[in-house]
């Protein structure tokens, strides 16, 4: 009775929605800035937030781009614009904010190429006047993706561990760190959540039955289900593209090896055989491979098989230990951590080339996961022995710490595109 009442206390405890616990903090730029203007809109001091700030905040936040003080002119129409006036921006965005019936509110925005002296687009954009942050955000992904031709990832979540003492939760944020919604709250460690393909659910490992269990979680209905409990250790889950089965590893059979089970809990299958650890798998985009920790020769080492099982072949060799690898979202490439010395990297190995680049300086950098685009890697690492989330660009050019306001912030993974 006890231990239901702690269960039931665990699915029950999860916060509304916050705003920011992060501290932002951005370093470094891209091979070119695009200097640009965006001017206040029309209507927006009637909002709790400012959506032309928020849009000027996603965008500083890629490096791509240089932020011009509009130097006191506040157009808000193309009418208004007089290409003279804007002559160290490349780049002017203007809008305006309205409110509709229903508690919903329009948002409409035009980017205007300074150069060329044209409008290159505009659209209007809605929803409830609670979702203020997602309409900006979608403002910012569309312009974005108009000046960069790569889709913006302004309006995708993030999900992490916050720890306080002994005190574990599940947390699912924005991906500037706003709107943290906590999904499982625990005194017991949880571990390695994974997204669903569609975003919708979580799956993770919580330790709340005296050991490590692997459960998947609905975001928005809060359900959840328990894919393994099998004697042993149940750990590492990762989803299938297809969403229709995830790797998992289990410690059954005597070591860690990877098994596949579908999403409800059955049909599980062992596609690895070693007398060594398997462990950290990840699908390929095209649902064929799986990449994984090894030891099998020795120091971990990244490793890729055939989904189905078979031979595994070595993808690492530098280095003293190469751990939690993840795909990109295009297939060419994965990330992971790299171990040198004593000191832990980010690094991202190209599959044709077998080419490694380290991405970050090197500390304590631990699992890292791709944003769904493929031009940021989200990872997690410590300032002061506090853990903290950072990002960094594929390119390691820019760079940008997420300090937490509470705890310590461990196990990050970016989450997929959103359906608009």
């Amino acid at each position: 009775m006890l231990l239901r009442l702690c269960s039931l206390m665990t699915l029950l405890c999860f916060a509304v929605p916050a705003l920011a616990v992060l501290d932002i903090e951005v370093t470094g730029a891209g091979e070119h800035q695009t200097p640009m203007t965006i001017v206040s809109f029309e209507g927006e001091d009637l909002l709790n937030q400012r959506v032309s700030e928020i849009v000027g905040n996603d965008l500083i936040r890629t490096g791509l781009f240089k932020l011009i003080d509009p130097a006191g002119k506040n157009p808000h129409s193309v009418k208004d614009i007089n290409f003279s006036d804007w002559k160290k921006a490349e780049a002017v965005v203007i809008g305006s904010v309205n409110k509709l019936p229903n508690d919903t509110i329009e948002v409409r925005f035009h980017l205007l190429d300074t150069i060329k002296q044209t409008e290159l687009f505009g659209q209007a954009v809605s929803a409830k006047s609670s979702q203020v942050r997602a309409i900006a955000h979608r403002v910012s992904d569309l312009i974005y993706k108009k000046l960069t031709e790569s889709p913006g990832v302004f309006s995708t979540r993030i999900a992490y561990v916050n720890r306080q003492g002994k005190y574990n939760r599940l947390v699912v944020a924005d991906s500037d760190g706003y709107g943290e919604q906590t999904l499982l709250a625990s005194n017991q460690p949880i571990m390695s959540p994974a997204w669903s393909p569609d975003g919708e659910s979580l799956a993770y490992v919580s330790f709340e039955q005296g050991r490590a269990m692997v459960y998947a979680q609905s975001l928005t209905t809060r359900q959840r289900i328990l894919l393994a409990s099998f004697p042993g250790s149940n750990s590492a889950p990762t989803w299938a593209p297809d969403g229709k089965q995830l790797a998992i590893v289990l410690t059954q059979d005597g070591n860690s090896q990877v098994y596949l089970v579908r999403a409800d809990g059955s049909n599980l299958r062992r596609i690895s055989s070693t007398d060594t650890i398997d462990t950290e798998p990840n699908f390929s985009p095209d649902g064929r491979y799986l990449i994984f920790t090894s030891d099998r020769g020795g120091s971990a080492q990244i490793y890729r098989m055939p989904v189905n099982g078979g031979s595994a072949e070595r993808l690492t060799f530098d280095g003293s230990n190469n751990f939690s690898p993840r795909y990109s979202p295009d297939g060419k490439s994965f990330v992971y951590t790299h171990l040198n010395e004593g000191i832990f990297h980010i690094a991202v190995q190209d599959f044709e080339t077998r080419q490694v680049q380290i991405l970050t300086p090197g500390g304590w950098e631990k699992k890292p996961s791709f944003a769904p685009n493929g031009k940021l890697v989200l990872f997690a690492t410590e300032v002061h022995g506090r853990g903290i989330l950072a990002t960094v660009s594929s390119d390691g050019r820019v760079k940008e710490k997420m300090t937490p306001q509470l705890g310590d912030i461990r196990e990050p993974t970016w989450g997929p595109f959103v359906k608009q």
